[in-house]
């Protein structure tokens, strides 16, 4: 891991530290729960990796390492030495025994992918090599090697094939809607995969604030002088607790086609990750160890994955997940709530003394002391909440 202060392709090379080396590192040890969960439930099937790596031959992963291997430029030594270098410490790092093979290809779109299922094989951009510091690459590329100890790699290809599978049967109704479900529910446990593989980033390069930047990039472009972390993660903030009901939903149909989540979501939740004691402990040298994996629980991971899951509905500051928060505590007046909901929330609530909005008496008595038997007007009163 040494540096000799070089620079290569206009990347200036930062001085060498010292980072910590996880040794037999488990995967389970960074993976978010809902991946964990469904990571472990998948290695306790029999057979199960044979079974994909036999569909290897109907999936187009050797065309792809045919592809980039003739137009994509190999790392190594003599090429993009700078970027081996890094992927040569993130798997010494993480303790990944073989190093993937990683190519850098032609595109200005910044962007990074691990795929494969025999042997991973890991892609970046150039858009993305010419956006990034070196810091905020060694945080990518531990990304990417965090996607192949978990094995990630074998389920993208899977989401890729089933993807380019729908769309080729889409004059089928039934046939499109049973894979557009698949993919669905691959896409969810994909953008899980994407926190678990951020935090293998943050452990490769050990680097907080790298990591933040890199991610505030992806989002704005390589204008790091007129961006902010902290108003970066503001944005989150806002983007979780902001707006009604209605953009809730607009949210879930919002993230629906993706594969990664939302870049401000990304940071808020490494960030948040960062500072929980479990990183502490990892950092400290208390991890899973991969020879453990075949003893992992099933039915502790999904337990694991359900308290995660009901511990954000109950802290979310989203109005959709507050709503399920108060049906799950059984919380009176759902209907005015939803109501209220589609109106942010701002609707006041009935006094507790009883009176009504306008502040006369509860018994219907007008608040000026005038007779309480009126005629009645030819306008209904309007039940709406303002």
């Amino acid at each position: 891991m040494s540096d000799d202060g070089r620079e290569h392709n206009g990347h200036e090379r930062v001085p060498s530290r010292q980072r910590r080396r996880f040794p037999g590192i488990s995967s389970r040890a960074y993976e978010h729960p809902a991946d964990r969960s469904a990571l472990v439930a998948l290695r306790k099937l029999t057979g199960f990796d044979t079974v994909f790596k036999a569909l290897s031959g109907l999936l187009p992963e050797r065309s792809l390492r045919l592809l980039f291997l003739s137009d994509s430029v190999r790392v190594s030594d003599q090429q993009f030495a700078h970027l081996n270098d890094m992927l040569r410490d993130a798997c010494y790092i993480l303790d990944l025994e073989k190093v993937p093979p990683m190519y850098v290809n032609q595109d200005p779109q910044p962007n990074a992918m691990c795929i494969g299922l025999d042997e991973p094989i890991i892609v970046v951009t150039t858009g993305l090599v010419e956006l990034l510091d070196e810091e905020e690459m060694r945080a990518v590329v531990g990304h990417e090697v965090g996607h192949a100890l978990s094995g990630h790699a074998v389920y993208r290809t899977i989401l890729l094939f089933l993807t380019t599978l729908a769309v080729r049967v889409a004059w089928i109704p039934l046939g499109n809607l049973a894979i557009m479900a698949i993919v669905t529910a691959l896409r969810e446990w994909f953008r899980k995969s994407e926190l678990s593989a951020d935090r293998a980033g943050l452990l490769a390069g050990q680097d907080l604030q790298a990591s933040m930047r890199g991610l505030m990039k992806l989002a704005g472009g390589n204008h790091l002088h007129e961006m902010n972390v902290d108003a970066f993660l503001e944005q989150a903030d806002e983007y979780e607790a902001g707006g009604d009901l209605r953009d809730s939903v607009l949210k879930i149909l919002n993230v629906l086609p993706r594969t990664h989540p939302f870049a401000t979501v990304r940071a808020a939740e490494l960030k948040k990750w960062a500072a929980s004691r479990d990183y502490q402990r990892l950092m400290d040298g208390h991890y899973p160890r991969r020879d453990e994996d075949k003893d992992a629980s099933v039915g502790d991971s999904f337990r694991e994955s359900a308290a995660h899951y009901a511990n954000h509905v109950k802290t979310s500051k989203d109005p959709l997940m507050k709503l399920v928060s108060d049906l799950a505590g059984g919380a009176g007046d759902i209907g005015g709530r939803v109501r209220r909901g589609f109106n942010g929330f701002t609707a006041p609530a009935p006094p507790k003394d009883g009176s009504a909005k306008d502040g006369s008496p509860k018994d219907g008595s007008p608040k000026d002391g005038s007779p309480k038997d009126q005629p009645p007007t030819d306008t209904p009163p309007s039940d709406e909440t303002d």
